[in-house]
């Protein structure tokens, strides 16, 4: 290679945008820059900061380089070097003599969204399958959101961001692109420029997205389906839904008409803490706007009645009739386009049915052997964790961390560097970044299927995901064809068969689109149901098994947290510009940008309680007080706080992080975890 060699990869963190990158080498096994793709047709060379800088991460003094054993106490640190064999053979032994005294299903494998490339994500999969330890209910991310969109429009797939250019009005509800997906900026600034087009933020509190926006509804948390209903009552009663639309496309427009009768502005204002005339406002920019991009973001579902607000929300273009046109319409996610066969990447041929499922964010409760969360199986006395940290990511953390600090559960760790979670393990062992494997991707934002090679060899003793689990397959005595393959054979024939290009032929192309016709975006051959209509009146029980009590139409259930007189505040925990989750939080040039854990908080509530900025406060609950410092921001309800970001607990003044807080008790009907529901009181430090 050449100093200033360009590479090219695909970012791997969990993401809607999945970026293609071009990389620049500073020598075989140093990056330097990173760049989004030039020319291609979504990304335009854009990507976020986070990853423009991605080689502090790589070449981080901290990552881990060999594997360790663990020497004193967990959560201590103290750990010693050791090879690769001997940390394998360890944890399999632990394995296999945890599954002789209490059955397969005490191993608990436990992975999430720290990589979003198929190989490296799903191999941990084809192990449980393989072996059939206990399953994982993966609810962390977006099983409350999917819930509410398959709801209404019964399959995971909405219009080509791109058509976002075309757009007389751009909403972007529940999201904060401007931290979470740059893109989104991107295509809004076409519309404006070449459409002319109005931005609508819905968002509880000013983020630097609703800063941009021409109209900014800072709603009080957890009542978008108040909101979403509302503004559906003016569409119909204003004349602004498309009755030829409702009557062709739909299911009991007139029922649900009438059941709207009664949830107008004057009901949705003290709900929403919005005043009726804003409310009044927004509806008739929608309803007069046919070309209108729904844009909606997983932010507002994180609450106990996140599926109901998702399909209230997911109602509105199908009212209108949006979807008729170009550039109207929404998008959620675009998961379900791709049509990849999963069986050989995720061992789905081994999978068997009777095996007990575990919540993933219930992990505390798992682990303290909560005998509901057990399912009536044995304890978990032995875990690999790849691709996650849930010691700082799971909600009730105090009650995770009290799990993995069990000394009978034996834990191993697949890290780049010592989380928090890798601080309790008895082995951890060092894992490779996305510029160090092969690996397949798809998006949920657009419609290109990617594949990339390793750009750089592995750092130190680094090994893959991949390399992990087939080795302990062997160990184990698994066996299942993924398990023999590289990963670029695993891709390969993945894609041979399901139908695509080859591995070679795809990273040729830098990307194959999926990307559905304009009928099928648009659902005007159909919604994914079977009579191919939009439903209003959602079947909740095909959606999961906790749906009792779920409203027959959109409404806003006294479900979420409220706030009280004790506990008169209402906790958003958001993600952060520099902060990815957990990840980045290690690299000196994001905590310099986020400087440190902050609380956000009302100048009037500033005023009343006499906080200055920067004076340290602390909020609690039931499950525990976090201590932060205080900076006004006005653009938000005075009952709501925020804190931006999930710093370690080390971060925080009495080491307790921002999830301490957050219940993990499951949202309906099918799970998911209530991040930003949680119900605090507030005081001077």
């Amino acid at each position: 290679m050449t100093k200033g060699e360009i590479r090219q990869s695909v970012c791997a963190h969990d993401c809607p945008s999945t970026c293609a990158l071009d990389v620049e080498l500073v020598s075989s096994g140093q990056v330097g820059r990173l760049h989004g793709a030039k020319g291609h047709p979504y990304l335009e060379g854009v990507i976020c900061a986070k990853v423009a800088r991605y080689a502090e991460r790589v070449h981080n003094p901290d990552r881990l380089k060999t594997p360790l054993k663990r020497t004193g106490p967990k959560g201590s640190g103290q750990f010693a070097p050791i090879g690769w064999d001997e940390a394998l053979d360890l944890v399999a032994e632990r394995f296999l003599a945890a599954a002789a005294r209490y059955g397969a299903e005490t191993v608990w494998p436990y992975h999430y969204a720290g990589t979003m490339g198929l190989v490296q994500r799903n191999g941990i999969k084809r192990l449980r399958h393989v072996m059939g330890y206990s399953g994982m209910l993966e609810t962390f991310c977006v099983a409350i959101a999917s819930a509410g969109w398959l709801a209404g429009a019964g399959a995971r797939r909405g219009i080509d961001s791109r058509e976002m250019a075309e757009s007389e009005l751009v909403v972007v509800w529940g999201g904060n692109p401007v931290h979470t997906q740059v893109h989104v900026m991107n295509w809004i600034q076409k519309a404006k420029r070449g459409q002319g087009a109005k931005l609508v933020v819905i968002d509880p509190y000013r983020t630097p997205t609703a800063e941009k926006a021409d109209l900014h509804l800072a709603l009080r948390p957890g009542t978008d389906a108040a909101l979403a209903c509302a503004v559906m009552h003016v569409l119909f009663a204003e004349g602004f839904a498309d009755r030829d639309y409702l009557a062709k496309y739909t299911d009991r427009p007139a029922e649900f008409e009438a059941h709207l009768a009664s949830r107008g502005p004057a009901w949705a204002a003290p709900i929403t803490g919005l005043t009726p005339e804003q409310i009044i406002a927004f509806a008739r920019l929608y309803g007069s706007t046919k070309r209108s991009f729904l844009r909606i973001g997983y932010g507002f579902t994180r609450q106990r009645n996140g599926a109901v607000a998702m399909h209230a929300v997911s109602c509105l273009p199908a009212v209108t009739g949006a979807w008729a046109h170009r550039g109207g319409g929404a998008l959620f996610s675009q998961s379900e386009i791709y049509g990849l066969n999963a069986t050989l990447l995720q061992g789905l041929d081994a999978r068997k049915p009777d095996v007990r499922v575990l919540d993933m964010a219930r992990i505390g409760a798992v682990l303290t052997h909560n005998p509901e969360d057990l399912a009536g199986g044995p304890p978990v006395t032995a875990m690999l964790i790849q691709n996650t940290n849930p010691a700082a990511v799971a909600p009730d953390s105090g009650a995770v961390r009290r799990g993995l600090s069990r000394e009978d559960l034996f834990l191993c760790v697949h890290e780049q560097v010592l989380t928090e979670t890798a601080l309790m393990a008895d082995v951890v062992l060092p894992a490779t970044t996305f510029l160090e494997h092969d690996d397949i991707y798809q998006a949920s934002a657009h419609g290109f299927l990617q594949v990339a090679r390793a750009v750089i060899p592995p750092l130190g003793d680094a090994r893959p995901n991949h390399f992990v689990i087939c080795e302990l397959a062997r160990r184990l005595g698994a066996r299942h064809p993924g398990f023999e393959m590289t990963a670029w054979e695993l891709i390969d024939a993945t894609l041979k068969a399901s139908g695509k290009p080859s591995a070679d032929e795809i990273l040729a192309m830098r990307g194959f689109d999926c990307t559905p016709d304009f009928a099928s975006a648009h659902f005007l051959n159909g919604f994914g149901h079977p009579d191919g209509r939009f439903r209003f009146a959602p079947a909740w029980a095909e959606r999961g098994p906790a749906h009792a009590g779920l409203p027959a139409f959109p409404d806003q259930l006294g479900t979420i947290d409220a706030a009280t007189t004790d506990k008169p505040f209402r906790l958003i925990a958001a993600p952060a510009r520099h902060f990815l989750n957990s990840t980045f939080s290690e690299t000196e040039g994001s905590r310099s940008l986020q400087k440190r854990p902050t609380l956000l908080v009302h100048p009037a509530v500033c005023r009343r309680l006499g906080l200055d900025e920067g004076a340290l406060v602390q909020i609690g609950n039931e499950q525990g007080r976090v201590f932060l410092h205080v900076l006004p921001a006005d653009g938000m309800d005075e009952g709501t706080v925020v804190v931006e970001s999930i710093w370690p607990s080390k971060a925080f003044v009495g080491g307790s992080g921002i999830n301490t807080l957050v219940s993990a008790e499951a949202a309906r009907p099918a799970g998911g975890a209530a991040f930003h529901d949680t119900a605090v009181w507030l005081k001077s430090a």
